[in-house]
């Protein structure tokens, strides 16, 4: 994952509401919530709900599909794999107890 992409995917999750909204779709699994579900869950405002959905949508976060007469979203797991793996990728890299074992033989 590149930098600015994971920045802007950090920069949506950033928001309390949003998180909230994330974290209910990644519970909810594949099957994903409704949105009238999703908002009767963390009781936001429809106005407000369809922004942050909108803004995780556009950060590619969640996706949204539409059976029937219903919108469904749906976290994106792929997603949110990378941008753990990318944040992860380096962990420890440049302290000492990780460095390779100096031989005292020189």
């Amino acid at each position: 994952m590149k930098l600015d992409d994971a920045a802007i995917r950090l920069e949506a999750l950033g928001n309390p509401t949003r998180l909230k909204v994330y974290r209910a779709l990644v519970r909810a699994g594949e099957a994903g919530l409704p949105v009238g579900r999703l908002q009767d869950k963390l009781k936001v405002a429809p106005s407000t709900l369809s922004h942050h959905i909108k803004t995780l949508v556009t950060a590619g976060l969640i996706s949204q599909v539409r059976e029937s007469t219903t919108l469904v979203c749906h976290a994106n797991y792929d997603v949110m794999q990378g941008l753990v793996d990318f944040l992860v990728a380096e962990c420890c890299a440049d302290a000492e107890e990780c460095a390779p074992a100096k031989s005292s033989a020189a």
